[in-house]
């Protein structure tokens, strides 16, 4: 399939130099992997960035347990596969640990709970500076992001106190014990992330493809079956054909029904579909301002 390489072309040249600066203005920087299509992008503009040689920062996953074993199987190979330090620590740990508190309820998620683990794990490590694949078109909270996206020492994130980016200019000054949120593909939308797997012909988890899997329909989402779900009242796992549009926590996140089972067709749904990505993240559906109050919190 044809593209406008030379739009590609552009963003991928953003994505390095925003990359290229977070390697010499910070001392221990990391890439946050979850194994999905925006971080899958992220590893290979990291991989050109740097060429010849290995990418020079740690891929870091926190691993809420209710993750898709085709993501968590992914991970690994593709870490394998680059050559990349894999740190990975789990939610588990943190709720072990007296840190986290596991929800109640049919469904309960982990996904909040990445943010207490994620920054103890910032803590242990001492990291600077976390690249993280947020785009601005997924969420209206991740729009107010600048690449540069400073964190307190709590890990939390003032959406009214940023600094202003001026041109290709950006600010890693900060005070100890403080850090980065960096998001090099922040100008690119759900297309421009599908036209570039596609174009670099990288390798994708099973699961963004359609596939039959047993599913259960739930505040508009199909969930599917997992131990973490709790079937109520007169609900019932049926066998749909789905795919998933996005990767995380399986208590919360959707499958839509659908027939794409090559990424040329991926890309067609996608430039008909009429809700966001993000849509399909019962999370986000919590309150009006869901994401944004976890971001505060240090969600990523």
């Amino acid at each position: 399939m044809a593209y406008n390489l030379s739009h590609l072309k552009q963003l991928e040249a953003e994505a390095i130099h925003i990359m290229r600066e977070v390697a010499a203005q910070f001392e221990r920087p990391a890439l946050l992997f979850s194994g999905g299509k925006d971080s899958i992008c992220l590893v290979r503009l990291a991989q050109k960035a740097f060429f010849p040689a290995k990418i020079p920062f740690p891929l870091v996953h926190v691993d809420t347990g209710h993750n898709f074993v085709e993501t968590i199987a992914f991970r690994d190979k593709l870490a394998a596969q680059v050559g990349a330090n894999l740190i990975v620590r789990n939610v588990q740990d943190s709720i072990n640990r007296g840190t986290a508190q596991d929800e109640k309820g049919p469904n309960p998620s982990r996904n909040g709970l990445q943010t207490i683990t994620l920054l103890e794990t910032i803590e242990e490590f001492k990291f600077d500076a976390c690249f993280g694949g947020a785009r601005r078109d997924e969420e209206k909270a991740r729009a107010k992001e600048r690449f540069f996206s400073h964190r307190d020492e709590f890990g939390q994130w003032d959406p009214k106190n940023q600094r202003p980016e001026l041109w290709n200019l950006y600010n890693g000054k900060k005070q100890v014990g403080e850090h980065f949120r960096v998001f090099p593909i922040s100008n690119w939308t759900e297309m421009d992330v599908w036209q570039y797997l596609d174009a670099e012909k990288l390798e994708i988890p099973s699961i963004y493809y359609t596939h039959q899997r047993e599913v259960v329909f739930r505040d508009n989402n199909w969930l599917a079956k997992s131990d973490f779900i709790t079937l109520m009242g007169d609900e019932k796992y049926e066998t749909r054909t789905v795919r998933f549009r996005t990767v995380g926590d399986m208590t919360c996140t959707g499958a839509v029904e659908s027939n794409a089972d090559t990424i040329e067709r991926v890309i067609q749904e996608v430039a008909s579909a009429r809700n966001t990505e993000r849509g399909t993240r019962a999370d986000d559906k919590r309150t009006e301002a869901a994401m944004e109050d976890r971001k505060k919190q240090g969600y990523f």
